[in-house]
């Protein structure tokens, strides 16, 4: 069984920072692909921004087009954690945001919220 804990999350202005963290316990082992999903009310789960935690090197992290250049997903393999840091926010990027892992990915993708397995409680990210 996986585990994820996100955190991170906060209220800010437009134009300051946030860096979320999502802890992996359990069979970490088991996921090769860490990603970050957020929701708006009324909106749909829309991906963020994933990485590949697999071993060996599997393609660059991929990005949504409206948080490329703002955004960067990394991990810390030591300490089976994955951070999402959120330069320049924007009032349109407020939503709860998800860290999920996926097993048998062939690289990082956010193309489908549904091929992810394992998914943490969540962490309010709210700009103004």
């Amino acid at each position: 069984h996986v585990q994820l804990v996100e955190s991170g999350g906060g209220s800010v202005q437009a134009g300051e920072s946030l860096r979320l963290s999502c802890i992996v316990s359990g069979s970490f082992s088991r996921t090769n692909v860490v990603g970050w999903f957020r929701q708006a009310p009324g909106k749909e789960r829309e991906g963020v921004a994933s990485i590949y935690t697999g071993d060996g090197l599997q393609g660059s992290p991929e990005y949504a087009d409206s948080v490329k250049g703002r955004f960067t997903i990394s991990q810390d393999n030591a300490k089976n954690t994955v951070y999402l840091h959120m330069d320049r926010l924007k009032p349109e990027d407020t939503a709860m945001c998800y860290c999920a892992a996926a097993s048998g990915l062939p690289g990082p993708t956010i193309r489908e919220w549904t091929w992810y397995n394992y998914w943490g409680q969540g962490t309010q990210v709210t700009v103004s």
